[in-house]
């Protein structure tokens, strides 16, 4: 099978005037895309690529990129997104770990082939998968591993995350993200769909407005969106009115940030638990509480090696589940549990509520820490704009947690009070260390380093 061609079915008896993607004012309707994904077929073709070819993708979000990716997956290729903000090295070795076969890059006829030769194949078995689509993880705990998709697989995970968004031809989506980042799950699902999608990821909040203006309904942003228009003064209560459902995801939804949306629009966000190996198994669509939700159809969960109070790694598998990692190749077993890393327990109610991740877990004296439940705590505190919680190496107490934090005007004086009234005393930082900036990853993620803790993100039997 092909995603494409499942698209180009499933939109078929929808309006001729049906606006597919838009940002501004430039749009196209679900005929002008598919003409235009043709056309760049055609040219891809005409440019010696094959089936099973890795092409990747340098382009801004927009609607070229849409263009592109579905044109690259229509002649059978797979697609390999590059940030467009990336610097060149970082471009050389995406393409080196791929063994792409070339790279698409703007230019004024629109687009402009670079071949390239890989040098070597990946192995054999890599062409029974029906692959489409490799996006290296994040890389906020340990080294990116390129994550091998394919068609049928990308068919089940935007099926099964329909179960919750329930994205319909009569949704506008307002899109805040980066797509070479979010683009499998999220656009592919709107296009299936039928939906209208705004891309509103430039002059944000402008864009954005301008975008539920067009008769937006559904959101799909990060924490740092939502913030950012809670805070925002000038945006009125009732500017949201039209809006159904608001997704956050990408970054931990803090419960600073879920109420301030919510004491000023008047409806709570959705938080989403999305893994690149895995989809998006988990939507808290009722917005209520501190979970993303129960387990969507099909998806099994594990808390491995729990505690007394239920918590230990999460386990996961389900449908849509990756085919391999491709750096250094590892195909999934059929059946594997897949260790993501995360930390968390079940609660009464079937709902996964997450603590952490295995990596960045402190043990100070045998209890507990953990980062993102100090960070919380942390930015609370007025004048404080980001911070790291991390594990210092300790002879008598195992790891001490210690804190980076961005708080110009305050002092770790300020900080270790704050954190005294507001957890119990083992889980305030041992040290504070106020720095001007924390460093982050491509995808805007607070890049997290600590060579103490242990290997997650396997699949087991």
């Amino acid at each position: 099978m092909n995603i494409v061609d499942v698209i180009r079915s499933e939109t078929a008896e929808l309006p001729v005037g049906k606006v597919a993607v838009q940002i501004d004012d430039a749009l196209l309707t679900y005929n002008e895309l598919f003409v235009r994904v043709d056309a760049a077929a055609a040219r891809l073709t005409e440019a010696g690529f094959q089936p099973l070819e890795r092409i990747g993708l340098a382009f801004p979000d927009g609607i070229d990129y849409v263009v592109l990716s579905l044109a690259v997956l229509s002649i059978g290729a797979v697609l390999i997104p590059v940030s467009a903000s990336a610097a060149p090295d970082v471009v050389e070795e995406l393409l080196a770990d791929t063994l792409a076969h070339g790279l698409l890059i703007p230019d004024a006829d629109g687009f402009r082939v670079e071949r390239r030769d890989p040098g070597a194949e990946l192995p054999a078995e890599y062409r029974e998968m029906e692959p489409a689509f490799i996006r290296f993880s994040s890389g906020t705990t340990s080294a990116s591993k390129g994550v091998l998709l394919s068609h049928s697989e990308i068919e089940a995970r935007t099926a099964t995350a329909d179960h919750a968004l329930k994205i319909t031809a009569a949704d506008t989506v307002v899109w805040l993200l980066s797509m070479s980042f979010h683009f499998v799950v999220t656009i592919l699902l709107f296009l299936r769909r039928g939906a209208t999608i705004n891309l509103c990821c430039e002059t944000f909040p402008y864009s954005f407005l301008a975008g539920v203006e067009r008769g937006g309904t559904f959101i799909y942003g990060t924490p740092f969106h939502y913030r950012a228009l809670a805070e925002n003064e000038s945006i009125a209560s009732d500017a949201l009115s039209g809006i159904r459902m608001a997704v956050s995801t990408a970054m931990k939804l803090t419960d600073e940030t879920a109420e301030a949306f919510r004491d000023k629009f008047g409806f709570a966000l959705c938080e989403a638990y999305g893994l690149i190996e895995v989809g998006l198994p988990f939507v808290n669509a009722s917005g209520a509480g501190r979970s993303v939700g129960q387990a969507m159809p099909g998806f099994e969960v594990q808390i491995h090696e729990a505690d007394e109070d239920g918590v230990g790694e999460v386990w996961l598998r389900g449908p849509g589940m990756y085919s391999a990692y491709l750096y250094p190749w590892q195909r999934r077993r059929s059946g594997a549990w897949f260790a993501t890393g995360d930390v968390g327990l079940v609660d009464a109610s079937g709902s996964l509520q997450l603590l952490g991740r295995v990596k960045n877990l402190i043990n100070f004296a045998g209890m507990k820490v953990f980062p993102y439940e100090v960070e919380a705590v942390l930015e609370q505190c007025a004048g404080v704009q980001a911070s790291l919680v991390y594990a210092e190496p300790h002879p008598r107490y195992g790891q001490l947690p210690c804190a980076r934090v961005v708080a110009p005007g305050l002092s770790p004086e300020d900080l270790r009070r704050f954190c005294y009234e507001h957890l119990e005393s083992y889980k305030v930082p041992k040290k504070f260390e106020l720095v001007e900036r924390l460093e982050r990853t491509a995808s805007g993620k607070i890049k997290r380093d600590n060579p103490t803790c242990f290997e997650s993100g396997k699949q087991i039997l």
